[in-house]
């Protein structure tokens, strides 16, 4: 286990949109021993509810955060037999089904970080409280934040800002913290956090909130590889699909969405040459979309589950006769 906390089933958070991705997803779960992949399987909210209420449904959990493996795996004990996890990043998930020999039915990814991580204080992903520097999802592998944070160049601190973090002063805050680390090595996030809030102008902070939030999620995308994973699991999963399959994506920044509308575009465009009276084989839309650009959270929901306030819903269909 990832951490020696006990796991208290009763601090789950409520999934994020979960009645309107039971409803997507339900259309195509109807047939007996149909396939349901939560690719991000966090702390199997979804899942759970999917398999209740589909009872004649299977599903398959990926998760690399191993603490999400353990309460994922409690909470569906209830399921046994109809649900098996996988640790690995979901950019695996085409060989993971693959192995199954049963295309799946349904496919569910809501990105970006659990309640898990953020209720978890100690893994470094919150400026509101100090910690160690981490921010790994999985904690047993790979380059911490403290690394990036002690060992990057002003210049590769500076693009990592400016384009995970969308952040203006990137270039004054990844000067700064190189400064600072020359003293001593920066260890924790109030630090991280404190060169953050010395840097951009306080009419700036009063505007758009505390900087550290996007300093926090442009090192968390370094560190965990968050939008490289995601560009190649999405054309991935619509592989992974049957005819009628379905793939809803819960994005919640807008780094994420663009990467996942771009994915839906080019999966739901004939790509023959332009001037030709008919689509050439193997080149015609591969999914249909289901929503209209990206569906919000309700305004009651958003009341209810804080965490629903930025989450776009992008929802898509296999079509029939699509050829890999």
């Amino acid at each position: 286990m990832a951490s020696d906390r006990p796991i208290d089933l009763t601090k789950i958070h409520e999934p994020v949109m979960l009645a309107d991705c039971v409803r997507i997803l339900g259309e195509s779960l109807t047939e007996p021993g149909a396939l349901y992949v939560d690719a991000t399987c966090g702390m199997g909210g979804h899942t759970a509810a999917i398999l209740a209420a589909f009872p004649e449904s299977y599903a398959i959990g990926i998760d690399r955060d191993p603490a999400a493996i353990e309460l994922a795996t409690e909470r569906l004990k209830p399921f046994s037999g109809r649900f098996r996890i996988e640790k690995a990043t979901y950019d695996h998930i085409g060989t993971i089904v693959a192995a199954g020999k049963t295309p799946a039915s349904a496919i569910l990814f809501d990105l970006g970080m659990s309640s898990l991580h953020i209720d978890d204080t100690s893994r470094g992903f919150s400026y509101s409280t100090d910690a160690p520097l981490d921010m790994r999802m999985d904690p047993t592998e790979g380059i911490t934040a403290a690394e990036i944070v002690n060992e990057y160049s002003v210049e590769q601190l500076t693009t990592i800002l400016r384009e995970y973090g969308e952040e203006p002063f990137a270039g004054k805050i990844a000067k700064r913290i190189v400064e600072r680390r020359r003293v001593s090595a920066i260890a924790t996030t109030g630090e991280l956090a404190q060169i953050a809030a010395d840097v951009v102008p306080r009419a700036v902070q009063a505007k758009r909130g505390h900087p550290a939030k996007r300093v926090f999620q442009a090192i968390r995308i370094e560190v965990n590889q968050e939008l490289s994973v995601l560009e190649a699991a999405i054309p991935a999963a619509i592989d992974s699909l049957r005819e009628g399959g379905r793939i809803v994506v819960l994005s919640y920044q807008s780094l994420e969405d663009r990467i996942v509308k771009r994915a839906f575009a080019q999966a739901s465009t004939d790509s023959s040459p332009a001037g030709l009276p008919v689509s050439l084989p193997g080149h015609g839309p591969r999914i249909h979309l289901i929503t209209r650009g990206a569906q919000l959270a309700s305004e009651q929901e958003k009341l209810s589950n804080p965490r629903s306030a930025s989450v776009r819903l992008r929802a898509a269909q296999k079509q029939q006769g699509a050829k890999e």
